[in-house]
């Protein structure tokens, strides 16, 4: 199976004060969901990443906001990139997804994955915990949350988390798809082996061969079919209608968020045909599709548009 997402990353956007951010959100997921793009995927997060910005740059709940875009969409799947399983019970997780896909019609995706962004986590107040932790809940969070979300009624008397008959009801109106995100080979893609339905992976272009290698040689372990599990890579563009304007918008968008310098070298810029060629070589590295982080300038109008009738045609 092959996929298409469009995060939404950055509610940070030059001339747009609070009351029109929601607009400026919605006409993005509205513009991803009719030029090809199959979901639509924002953070789960409290804080803007360093990456992205400072701390204090806006921030919307995650699942606030893609319940309010289902009011707004119709046919795109709906999930975070991905949900940091430190912030939430995993049975109340397993609700609010849940909710999630009553209130949109059956279109909501769960994204899961440990959880890294420590100052978050000290800063409100999160247990961060070593990364062995972090790792040791997610894998219990999956067997309950995977459970609630099937309608089973799952027990658990674990060492992070303890549920009992844990009931989920209304159940979702479909199967959720769960979706681990990470490259970690020994433990993030041994997870996706043995729970997931899609993989999200965080690694450069020339990496994916490896790792894909490393997924089959799990599944195979766990007697998992690979066929069953759908893998994308997290990508970083910058596209317009010319490279001139594409170089112009990307050195506007680090001007105003210089700490965004630091995926430079990561962030695929210029026209169609180059953007259209550089994702044509990243689909031939084995994955099944993408997901596009536009954070430069997918609030323009049109370049969503543009974005998915650019790339949308490479994985049919």
């Amino acid at each position: 199976m092959t996929r298409l997402g469009y995060q939404i990353a950055n509610f940070t956007y030059p001339d747009v004060p609070a009351e029109r951010l929601f607009p400026t959100v919605v006409a993005q997921a509205r513009e991803a969901e009719d030029s090809g793009f199959d979901t639509v995927f924002v953070m789960d997060h409290f804080y803007q990443l360093p990456m992205l910005g400072e701390p204090d740059d806006p921030m919307i709940e995650c699942y606030t906001l893609l319940s309010a875009l289902a009011q707004h969409t119709s046919t795109v799947r709906l999930s975070s990139l991905v949900t940091g399983n430190t912030y939430r019970n995993p049975a109340l997780l397993a609700k609010t997804v849940t909710a999630l896909d009553v209130v949109s019609g059956g279109r909501a995706q769960l994204g899961i994955g440990a959880g890294w962004y420590e100052h978050e986590h000290d800063s409100l107040g999160f247990e961060f915990g070593s990364f062995s932790d972090r790792f040791e809940r997610l894998e219990e969070a999956l067997q309950i949350v995977r459970g609630m979300l099937a309608g089973e009624r799952p027990s658990l008397d674990g060492k992070r988390y303890r549920v009992a008959d844990a009931l989920n009801v209304p159940a979702p109106l479909s199967k959720i798809p769960v979706m681990i995100g990470g490259g970690g080979e020994r433990k993030t893609l041994r997870m996706v082996a043995q729970y997931a339905d899609e993989s999200n992976l965080l690694c450069a272009p020339e990496d994916i061969p490896r790792k894909l290698d490393a997924l089959d040689e799990h599944c195979e372990r766990l007697g998992r079919d690979r066929s069953e599990i759908t893998v994308t890579v997290q990508t970083y563009t910058c596209m317009a209608p010319t490279h001139e304007e594409a170089v112009a918008e990307y050195e506007a968008y680090v001007r105003r968020t210089p700490a965004a310098a630091i995926r430079r070298g990561q962030t695929i810029v210029g026209d169609p045909d180059e953007v259209g060629a550089r994702y044509a070589d990243i689909l031939a590295a084995g994955v099944d599709g993408f997901t596009v982080n536009a954070a430069a300038n997918g609030h323009v109008p049109g370049r969503v548009s543009h974005l998915g009738e650019t790339l949308a045609p490479l994985i049919g």
